[in-house]
């Protein structure tokens, strides 16, 4: 009876402990299954109005729509993202907070300074969209062709001028490089926003500015672009021929992408890298963007070091040419 007893007790336990198991799995996949459980928190680590926000604000409904939760916008301005990004870390990792990210920024600005967090220590899970770099003039403009403005350049070193958004950044970043490609020595005027550095060019502040296909697509009435630094013409701008066709081999521009806490699960990391993928891909969100004269990107959470990578490896370059790395 007691071999019987000592069994019955050993076949019990070993039930029980099965069913804690499965309990213990089937808990942990349900919370998986569940994510979101409420509301998701996005920070924008810039300013409100910027493409960063629009393009957040145009995702809110999507996001809703796929899993019933609100997609909740705040702002963390300052330090060009660097105010933000370095308190990402310290917010709750389970998900319901992410923050939005951008290149060149989190790649140029640990290489300057120390501002507070590096690039490898942010986990971004997806990218999906970037402004492609645009040389963009007045409607007035004696520049009608890229050759044109290439010619003044050479004819006048340093005394063409040009706006652009902060330093740092995409403007600065398409200004070092194009001047090494065409051979020139342009003058870049920095302005707090892209706002502003295209207030410049439509008062003839200065020569040209270094913008986005968005900065056409919002003051088409006002100005023009001469050359867009994307693989093949914008859609919204077909006449505009793209850097390569013109013999200079140039494509960037602002990529935005969205981060979450380091220590944030993997699985829920991957669940919203889907969500967005699959937002990314509705024909209605597609066509909003274009229409604003974005160029989506679909880099989804197992693409995302490549990525980088390749990123960092570029705008590394840039920095020793901008005199950020010696």
């Amino acid at each position: 009876m007691r071999r019987f007893s000592s069994a019955k007790q050993m076949c019990c336990g070993s039930i029980l402990s099965a069913v804690l198991g499965f309990s213990l799995f089937s808990s942990s996949a349900s919370a998986a299954e569940e994510f979101p459980k409420r509301n998701v928190q996005y920070i924008i680590p810039f300013v409100p109005g910027g493409e960063s926000d629009i393009s957040a604000r145009l995702q809110q409904k999507y996001f809703e729509e796929l899993t019933g939760k609100q997609l909740v916008i705040q702002y963390m301005a300052g330090g060009g993202g660097a105010v933000g990004w370095s308190q990402l870390n310290s917010m709750k990792p389970d998900g319901h907070t992410i923050m939005g990210t951008n290149l060149p920024q989190l790649i140029l600005k640990p290489l300057d300074k120390a501002v507070g967090f590096k690039t490898a220590d942010i986990k971004d899970f997806y990218y999906f969209h970037y402004s492609p770099d645009a040389l963009v003039v007045n409607n007035d403009s004696p520049f009608k062709t890229l050759d044109d403005f290439v010619a003044a350049a050479k004819k006048m070193p340093g005394g063409v001028t040009l706006s652009g958004s902060g330093t740092q950044g995409a403007n600065d970043v398409a200004k070092t490089s194009f001047d090494k490609l065409a051979g020139i020595v342009t003058t870049y005027i920095p302005f707090k926003g892209t706002g502003e550095a295209v207030t410049a060019v439509l008062g003839n502040q200065v020569s040209a500015s270094w913008g986005y296909t968005t900065v056409a697509a919002n003051h088409r009435e006002k100005v023009r672009m001469l050359a867009v630094a994307s693989e093949e013409r914008h859609p919204m701008f077909p006449d505009v021929p793209t850097f390569k066709e013109l013999g200079y081999d140039m494509l960037g521009g602002a990529y935005r992408g969205m981060a979450v806490p380091k220590d944030t699960p993997a699985e829920t990391t991957e669940k919203l890298s889907g969500i967005f993928g699959k937002i990314n891909q509705n024909p209605e969100f597609r066509k909003q963007m274009e229409e604003l004269g974005f160029v989506l990107i679909d880099v989804p959470l197992p693409q995302v070091p490549a990525f980088l990578a390749k990123q960092t490896t570029a705008y590394t370059n840039a920095a020793r040419a901008m005199g950020v790395l010696k």
